[in-house]
């Protein structure tokens, strides 16, 4: 029998042979066997592979009697053939999953994005356009949890009549769960209040473009790192709850600004409505922006990855359009609870009731889930469209430029050319260069 022994002291023991097999391992012949009573418990054995070997683990000291003793003779405590059925029972290797795959670290860069954008901020301008006493005033205050109006005073009626349509515009700092946002309202004193209302809707289109053409100016300068962004992301029109659709002057700033903002219809003072009118008044609203095609702000539709939830909101905010809203500042306590509403003789209407209004629906789409959908189409669509047209004028000016060069220098080198050919090609290359520009001016939708 060969046996394969371990020696304690590096220097070879008196009185010991040693041989050398072929295989290049030292023997000894007249070694003894471990003996038996020296058992398993004593040895660091692994099963991992199925049979009895040494495991991969630190090495630990043996108490053993003797200086030498064999390897290669077993110890009676293991037995193999439980070793053997333990390792036909284990189940086969399975693949690595998607999850024990080696970490990148780019999963991190929602949340890098989420800590610069809450360091930087938000911006998001309103705009609230309607007749005065509809309560326009009254619902941004409510929206908003502010008091924007505390020195606002009422026009009598001599003022009203050479009433002009102004631009107001008051900012205020807002801070929710550390995020930040800047709140800019644009109101619109004076509009339809004057006898004469076919300009009324001029200065808004004018201010629209106005904050257009400055964050166009700032894109395109040196500096743009800090650009502020004071372009109306949002309108809201108030419709009277009078009346059984939308008026001349309703259609006409809906048709002038539907291609420069987002337009959201809003029914005022719903309370002087009941439910069947409210209901009869939203349809033919709608109808009449569809026969006029008029282009107001179209929900998203919801990505199929959405919870059942989420599609539901969605789906009862696309049907509360135009949205019916009660606003109110008066804190009325009602059954206990303390509440937003207006105290009548014959009940109390509140505000965030959704039996009693949309104001719930209307704030949830402006503030909660389509804030941000709202500046995108501001982006992507209003001002892309302005931003062509800037470049189409700054083009048609260079070529209307390039052209007086070549008719200037043109005649020192064509003396056949007389001075009346001369004159009536000038003139045919300004008109041809004025009708062009009128074309792409008015299939534009900015006149």
């Amino acid at each position: 029998m060969l046996h394969v022994y371990l020696r304690r002291s590096p220097s070879p023991t008196p009185g010991m042979t040693t041989s050398t097999s072929t295989s290049g391992i030292r023997t000894n012949p007249n070694v003894q066997p471990m003996p038996s009573s020296y058992s398993a418990s004593n040895l660091s054995v692994g099963t991992t592979s199925g049979v009895g070997q040494l495991s991969p683990q630190r090495p630990t000291r043996l108490n053993v009697p003797d200086s030498t003793y064999c390897l290669s003779c077993l110890p009676s405590g293991l037995n193999f053939s439980a070793a053997m059925a333990a390792k036909q029972q284990l189940p086969p290797p399975q693949p690595k999953s998607e999850g024990d795959r080696d970490y990148i670290g780019f999963a991190t860069l929602p949340e890098q994005v989420h800590r610069k954008s809450v360091k930087r901020g938000f911006d998001f301008t309103l705009m609230v356009v309607g007749e005065s006493g509809l309560g326009k005033s009254t619902l941004v205050n409510s929206l908003f949890l502010s008091d924007l109006y505390k020195d606002r005073r009422i026009p009598d009626a001599l003022e009203r009549i050479e009433k002009t349509t102004t631009i107001e515009k008051k900012t205020m700092d807002i801070e929710e769960r550390g995020v930040k946002l800047r709140l800019t309202i644009v109101d619109t004193p004076g509009f339809g209040d004057a006898i004469n209302c076919e300009e009324s809707w001029r200065a808004c289109c004018s201010y629209i473009d106005e904050q257009f053409r400055q964050y166009f100016t700032d894109e395109s300068g040196l500096n743009r790192k800090n650009i502020q962004d004071n372009r109306v992301h949002c309108c809201l029109y108030f419709v009277p709850p009078y009346g059984h659709g939308l008026r001349q002057i309703d259609l006409e700033f809906m048709r002038r600004m539907h291609r420069k903002v987002n337009i959201v219809p809003v029914i005022a003072k719903a309370d002087t409505l009941t439910s069947t009118e409210i209901k009869r008044l939203k349809e033919h609203i709608m109808a009449d922006i569809e026969d006029h095609k008029i282009q107001i702000y179209q929900f998203p539709d919801c990505d199929s990855d959405e919870d059942e939830e989420f599609k539901q909101q969605d789906r009862e905010l696309k049907a509360c359009v135009p949205f019916a809203v009660v606003g109110s500042n008066t804190v009325i306590e009602v059954a206990g609870k303390k509440v937003r509403g207006r105290q009548y003789p014959w009940g109390v209407v509140e505000v965030e009731n959704p039996k009693h209004s949309d104001f719930i629906k209307l704030r949830t789409m402006l503030i909660s889930t389509h804030m941000q959908d709202l500046k995108d189409v501001t982006q992507d669509v209003h001002y892309e469209n302005f931003r062509a047209q800037c470049i189409s004028q700054i083009s048609q000016q260079a070529i209307r430029e390039r052209s007086k060069l070549k008719r200037d220098s043109g005649p020192q080198f064509d003396p056949s050319i007389t001075d009346t050919d001369r004159l009536l090609l000038q003139k045919d290359e300004e008109m041809s260069d004025l009708e062009d520009f009128d074309h792409v001016f008015d299939n534009s939708g900015w006149g």
